[in-house]
């Protein structure tokens, strides 16, 4: 059995979503409108959102469920 290769990420979740969103971003704005620069525009929003998510997941004031 293979030995797992573990990676420590030096960027947090949602700094590499956003630069992630902002690249592709980019590359939409180079295409004409169309299939292709839609689903472009459609993954930056799908990024966006899942760091907005993982912020807010994380922030402190969420609490755990008391039990």
């Amino acid at each position: 059995m293979q030995k797992r290769r573990r990676f420590r990420q030096t960027t947090t979740l949602e700094e590499r979503l956003s630069e992630e969103a902002k690249q592709l971003r980019a590359q939409a704005q180079l295409l004409p409108p169309g299939p292709q620069r839609d689903g472009l525009l459609r993954k930056a929003r799908q990024d966006e959102a899942a760091s907005h998510m993982s912020e807010w997941l994380n922030s402190p004031g969420l609490q755990p469920p008391r039990g």
